[in-house]
């Protein structure tokens, strides 16, 4: 090989270094510029804004957070009631009373209906035609007074008749006057002092009821204003006290009178409880002879001309 070969080649090598070296440089500097380029370029985690965090519905309200339960409670108490509504509620609350009342006291009776006997309910029965009957015999009786008015010949004669019996019947209604006739005595012994004066106004209305015209008690007129009232260890009738035995002298049919206090539920049995007795005699003649004494009214006068 000449000489001028190896010029070629020495310089062809040199210059393949001069490029490698060239290369290695330029790679370096690559190297060396590229972590500052891409440091640059990419901003640091700490300028990069961190997202705003979601609201936690659970934290602002906080009424989520309450069970079923408790916001039942929350709703419930302390209670937010109108007027109006105090009102409706104290009404219905009086109405519902009412119709528990008369409900328990319908229960009752019908209780002791059910309980009685057969004779106790055919007794009860006849007393109700008793009453039928009597009422449809007062009602005959008015219709012929006024019969009579209309075909006597003297009417004033007639007329001043019928007003003495009127006078007597109202006489003997009003206590004013004496009675006699047909009727019972009942007499209530109470060694107990357990019977009280509601007990005893129970019986009077119960005679009143079965027709009874004219009663007495231990000497005392029984009239339409006649009232009772416990008194130490006796009772006060229209202010006069009496004590047991109490003694009762009733003129009605007596057929009608005896049923009436024995009915199931009724006074004797009402006595009984109280652990009080009382024996009911039948007589043909009763006499009523206490009297009270004829009050004039305050206001009230005669109506008719």
């Amino acid at each position: 090989m000449s000489e001028h070969d190896d010029k070629r080649a020495e310089e062809h090598g040199d210059t393949r270094e001069e490029q490698c070296e060239e290369r290695d440089e330029s790679g370096n500097r690559l190297r060396k510029e590229l972590p500052q380029e891409v440091s640059a370029s990419v901003p640091a985690p700490q300028d990069i804004p961190e997202p705003d965090p979601e609201p936690d519905p659970e934290a602002e309200d906080p009424e989520r957070q309450l069970t079923g339960r408790q916001r039942l409670v929350q709703g419930l108490w302390p209670p937010r009631v109108s007027r109006a509504q105090l009102i409706v509620a104290v009404l219905l609350f009086g109405l519902g009373f009412g119709l528990a009342v008369q409900v328990a006291s319908n229960s009752d009776n019908d209780s002791a209906l059910r309980g009685a006997r057969q004779e106790d309910l055919v007794r009860i029965l006849d007393e109700l035609d008793d009453r039928t009957q009597r009422l449809e015999d007062e009602k005959q009786g008015l219709e012929k007074q006024r019969d009579e008015l209309e075909n006597s010949s003297d009417q004033a004669e007639e007329a001043r008749k019928q007003t003495i019996e009127k006078e007597r019947q109202l006489g003997i209604l009003a206590g004013t006057v004496a009675a006699q006739g047909p009727g019972i005595t009942m007499t209530i012994e109470d060694t107990k002092g357990t019977v009280e004066a509601d007990m005893l106004l129970d019986a009077i209305q119960e005679l009143r009821a079965a027709g009874a015209e004219a009663i007495q008690v231990n000497g005392v007129r029984v009239v339409a204003g006649t009232y009772l009232t416990d008194s130490g260890k006796g009772v006060s009738v229209d202010g006069n006290k009496i004590t047991a035995p109490y003694r009762f002298k009733v003129i009605g049919k007596p057929q009608d009178l005896e049923p009436a206090l024995n009915i199931p539920g009724g006074v004797v049995q009402t006595l009984e409880k109280e652990q009080a007795t009382a024996t009911i005699e039948r007589s043909s003649k009763i006499v009523v002879d206490a009297l009270r004494a004829a009050k004039r009214p305050d206001y009230a006068r005669s109506s008719s001309q």
